[in-house]
């Protein structure tokens, strides 16, 4: 058993890099923003009102979802409780004083 040459370590990496980017173009991401392009070009060419509204719908719900998937939900979640416990603190130190007030 040789050692594998360096031109086969390059043509693995270049295959891999191959991989990657066309794993990056056909996304369903990128195939929506397509079927939303087509969608809005043929509507244009052909004067259809209902394919130009789709178009645009689709073109932005992929920029919604993009926006969507970009942001970091576990942050969000445990921000979003964070506040609710800091809520909930807040509310038993107003019944607390009340109950003092009262006593």
């Amino acid at each position: 058993m040789g050692l594998p040459l360096q031109g086969e370590y390059m043509s693995k990496d270049k295959e891999k890099q191959e991989i990657s980017l066309i794993g990056r173009l056909f996304t369903v991401e990128v195939l929506i923003i397509l079927m939303g392009i087509v969608s809005l070009v043929y509507g244009i060419v052909n004067g259809t009102e209902i394919n130009i509204f789709w178009g645009v719908i689709i073109l932005v719900g992929a920029v919604a979802l993009h926006f969507v998937r970009k942001k970091d939900w576990k942050a969000h979640w445990e921000e979003q409780e964070r506040k609710q416990q800091a809520y909930q603190e807040m509310k038993r130190r107003e019944k607390e004083q009340q109950d003092e007030r009262k006593g």
